[in-house]
């Protein structure tokens, strides 16, 4: 067999979000199907081998993976002149080490250009490669381009990138905003080929980014078919896993005490999850403002009251340290239903395929999700989704209540009233929740893995590095 083609996917930050995943599993599976391609990955990394957010442990299953230390950055005094730099954030969070791009001045813009092209240009980087896959749009664009000017660029948008071009344009008060959004679009015109994962973030982005549609191709984000394999956990596994997260490896945490493990729960406080007839709900995701987690917790405490039975809603994520707006485990204090919200923190994405297998329904009520893996991964796993009437959920979450292929169902943003009456339909249907779960399982079967997804990307890899 020939030797692979070489493509550099280079991602500025260290993993702990979708797109992380998204090279993960592209990675992995250029190589597993046998595409013709393999990868380099230059990725962010924190922590020691066997962390959540340690690089080469992350990507294992690439070609090779360059990991880009950011440990000394987090901790100094200002983590964005670090050498190398801690990347910067497309959301503005108070206090976060990661400052929002935009308001960075072009000094350090410069500081992280000229960072970025000691990190590419190291021996041995850019050896043998046929095309660099940039994820997201950041410094790496510019020192790549000073680099190797003539080396075929492939960009790959996420979403988050578009959410702080979209608020630029509303006029949000970042000092340097205008100046990149300009760097911004410069690097999407220079790049051969753009990705984004629906036709709904296609067209978002070439609106925002001033690009003519062509330029955007339709990339979805996929499930691991052996990771996200459909098998449902009985009673006795259910309650050995929640227990095991939940009591004995604990990793959730509160504003007060931000360390993952400082709540620690009872075997006695979970009787709402081994409640014969519970329906358990998961939300999986950061603790960012536009998951709605918030809402959520009030929502579902309308519907617990409602429904008159145990209603467990288990909050899976939320990275130590990071939250915005209302913290949900103030909310949930202060929830009449206080006793059936557990939070379990954020652990290693093949423990979610094991997480979704003990849960009934999926609720993310995100009002701005580009793609939305997890609602992919729980369709893969059985478990019917309910989201938001709204960007890349609504275009693969069949909600029509008519439709024989409804998976899922779809509530207006930032309806709680809605979403509390969506979740006591839910959970009152345990037929219609059966129903949507093996329709979603079938259709991302048909439409949503990674050997599949994989292979499209080595055929735009090819009309790259042969244009």
């Amino acid at each position: 067999m020939p030797t692979p083609r070489l493509a550099l996917h280079v991602l500025v930050f260290f993993p702990r979000g979708g797109s992380a995943q998204v090279v993960r599993y592209l990675s992995r599976f250029l190589v597993a199907v046998e595409t013709g391609w393999c990868a380099r990955v230059v990725a962010g990394s924190l922590g020691a081998p066997g962390d959540p957010e340690y690089a080469p442990s992350f990507f294992r299953g690439a070609a090779d993976v360059v990991a880009v230390p950011y440990d000394a950055a987090i901790r100094a005094p200002d983590p964005m002149m670090a050498s190398p730099p801690l990347h910067p954030s497309y959301e503005d969070r108070v206090g976060a080490p990661d400052r929002v791009f935009a308001s960075l001045d072009d000094e350090t813009y410069e500081h992280h250009v000229a960072a970025w092209e000691v990190i590419l240009g190291a021996p041995g980087v850019l050896d043998g490669v046929d095309v660099a896959h940039l994820h997201h749009l950041t410094p790496a664009h510019e020192a790549l381009a000073r680099l190797a000017p003539n080396l075929p660029v492939v960009t790959h948008l996420h979403g988050t990138e578009l959410l702080m071009l979209q608020a630029i344009e509303d006029g949000a008060p970042w000092p340097f905003g205008a100046a990149w959004a300009h760097r911004m679009r410069g690097w999407a015109a220079r790049s051969a080929c753009l990705l984004a994962s629906t036709t709904a973030a296609a067209s978002r982005s070439t609106r925002l980014l001033r690009l003519a549609p062509e330029r955007i191709a339709v990339l979805p984000n996929g499930v691991d078919p052996g990771v996200f394999d459909g098998a449902r956990a009985d009673p006795g596994d259910r309650a050995g896993r929640w227990r095991r997260w939940l009591c004995e490896d604990p990793q959730g945490w509160t504003p007060e005490d931000p360390r993952p493990g400082s709540v620690r729960y009872e075997p006695a406080q979970l009787g709402p999850l081994r409640a014969p007839g519970a329906v358990v709900l998961l939300f999986v995701g950061r603790f960012t403002a536009v998951k709605r987690v918030a809402l959520l917790v009030r929502a579902h405490a309308r519907a617990r009251e409602l429904l008159g039975r145990p209603l467990p809603l288990v909050l899976w994520g939320g990275a130590p340290g990071e939250w915005e707006g209302e913290h949900p485990a103030h909310l949930a204090a202060e929830s009449r239903w206080a006793d059936e919200v557990y939070l379990a923190g954020w652990r290693g994405h093949d423990e979610l395929a094991l997480a979704l297998a003990c849960a009934d329904l999926l609720v993310v009520p995100s009002v701005a999700e580009s793609f939305g893996l997890v609602y992919v991964e729980a369709m893969a796993m059985g478990v019917p989704p309910i989201a938001c009437d709204a960007e890349g959920p609504s275009t693969f979450i069949d909600g029509d209540p008519a439709s024989p292929a409804r998976a899922g169902w779809l509530v207006p943003p930032d309806d709680e009233a809605a979403l509390a009456a969506t979740l006591l339909v839910a959970a009152c249907d345990a037929a219609e929740r059966a129903l949507r779960g093996v329709n979603g399982k079938a259709m991302v079967a048909h439409r949503f893995t990674w050997p599949a997804i994989a292979s499209d990307l080595a055929a735009f890899y090819d009309t790259v590095a042969m244009a």
